[in-house]
């Protein structure tokens, strides 16, 4: 039996190009026709419903940080499942998913194999593949989603989403919310704890709730913007500051802002075995400085986080279903534009929203 053959079609035999916003380089987004892979096994194709602009994706196209080009972004995103290759697909939960689904689905695509994964540290597989990040002419090239659809390889972590969540919390869970659920898993149990949350954007509002809804004694939001400082009191916090507060000040310290002179800062304010996890610096800034001594006797611990594991993904979901009419999340995400907007979105300047989307 020849590889076609063993290959399963499409539900729909008409999909088989999708329209995508194709980033080229330097800045360069077009509106392309794309083919999409058959489905083998394991496979699903999902048509987009919405997906939120990770600010990552600015940087990409920016220059700030480096990604494959040409390629399809968008790691943000939910959608319905319309075709599954032969044999179906389970979720990350172990359900079998089914035609019409609503999913979301994880930012990482591990190996499985590798030591890391063995490990279960699959976030840094060490043939890690990313929605969003790989290149159009790759195993994966319509992985991203600010296009109609996204094709999900066999393997991919796939979580179903509840109806009572609406498209706007859903899509910024694939990313946003996930990763505020392994950072704050990084730094243990929050309760009866001094939080302070450096950088307010979508990931340092999320983490003033997890912290608020965890019992923490006080949730304190930092941030250069007097409108995010205010939004954050929605969220959780107790106390918004410009600036870090003193020394001994903070038992846990979740940087999200990038900016190692507020990070350095914020290890100033760790008080006796305090715990600091960094996030947000995913490209260069300058070097922290770190007294050794200072460290040793605090007993201090300094963590850091990138990507998230599977579970994170439905502890996302749980965590936005309970808290879902505690915090206002949908003032978070601005109201859709259609596809063409995203090049404006990834290149004009940002404006007050922390989560803009596209609805294709």
């Amino acid at each position: 039996m020849s590889l076609a053959q063993t290959r399963s079609r499409k539900l729909d035999e008409r999909i088989d190009h999708t329209r995508a916003a194709v980033w080229r380089g330097s800045g360069e987004i077009a509106l392309e026709s794309v083919p999409v892979p058959l489905l083998g096994p394991g496979d699903a194709l999902v048509r987009v419903r919405l997906a939120t602009v990770c600010g990552s994706d600015r940087h990409t196209v920016s220059g700030r940080r480096h990604g494959p080009s040409p390629s399809i972004l968008g790691h943000e995103t939910v959608g319905d499942i319309v075709a599954l290759g032969s044999g179906g697909a389970r979720s990350v939960d172990g359900r079998e998913l089914s035609i019409g689904d609503r999913v979301i689905w994880s930012v990482t695509l591990h190996c499985g194999a590798c030591d890391r994964c063995r490990a279960g540290v699959t976030a840094k597989c060490r043939s890690l593949l990313k929605a969003g990040h790989e290149a159009l002419d790759s195993g994966w090239g319509v992985s991203g989603g600010y296009a109609e659809h996204v094709f999900l390889p066999r393997g991919l972590a796939i979580a179903v989403v509840g109806d009572q969540l609406p498209d706007a919390l859903a899509a910024p869970a694939a990313c946003a919310t996930a990763t505020v659920m392994a950072v704050t898993s990084r730094a243990g149990d929050l309760a009866g704890r001094r939080v302070v949350i450096i950088g307010a954007g979508m990931l340092g509002l999320t983490a003033a709730a997890v912290a608020a809804t965890a019992g923490a004694a006080s949730v304190t939001v930092v941030d250069l913007s007097a409108a995010r400082r205010e939004l954050a009191m929605d969220f959780g916090a107790t106390e918004v500051r410009p600036a870090m507060p003193g020394a001994a000040t903070s038992d846990v310290v979740l940087e999200f802002s990038g900016s190692s002179v507020a990070l350095q800062e914020g290890l100033r304010s760790l008080d006796q075995q305090g715990v600091a996890v960094l996030a947000g610096s995913v490209a260069p800034d300058v070097p922290v400085a770190l007294d050794p001594e200072s460290v040793v006797r605090r007993q201090l611990s300094i963590l850091g986080s990138h990507n998230y594991e599977p579970r994170h993904l439905m502890a996302a979901l749980e965590f936005l279903q309970q808290t879902r009419e505690t915090f206002p999340w949908e003032s978070l995400v601005a109201a859709p534009v259609s596809l063409e907007g995203v090049i404006a979105l990834l290149t004009e300047p940002a404006g007050p929203a922390p989560r803009y989307a596209i609805a294709p």
